[in-house]
């Protein structure tokens, strides 16, 4: 049984190695969790920092969807790898976007990294 395990073992640590490999992302955004918003750092071309904060009812318009607006959004290019490294700076977070397929929690002291591609043009 051991050896069996060990048979299955090795080849499901090489994909996940795979996987969570992402050398050749094009375009790599940093993510800071804060205790009511996010910060984001592109730092691949330029260095641009911005914060986003959710949008209080009181300014939402008929279209837009209560506690998923923000004031400032990410823009963000289709067709090309995009790392997102997150963080966070006092208490656990999440970073997510369904829709990608991508969920990071962002840890206090630790660096958490994922990987998605937009394939269709879209608010995300």
């Amino acid at each position: 049984p051991a050896i069996t395990l060990i048979c299955i073992a090795l080849p499901s640590l090489r994909l996940l190695y795979l996987l969570d490999d992402s050398s050749d992302t094009t375009v790599t955004i940093k993510t800071i969790g804060r205790q009511w918003y996010w910060s984001y750092e592109y730092s691949d071309f330029m260095n641009i920092e911005f914060d986003t904060y959710m949008k209080p009812e009181k300014e939402l318009n008929q279209e837009e969807f209560r506690l998923l607006e923000v004031d400032n959004r990410t823009i963000l290019p289709m067709s090309t790898e995009v790392r997102v490294l997150t963080s966070a700076s006092d208490v656990l977070h999440s970073w997510a976007v369904p829709a990608l397929g991508i969920k990071i929690d962002a840890t206090p002291g630790r660096l958490n990294q994922g990987t998605f591609t937009i394939n269709r043009p879209g608010l995300f």
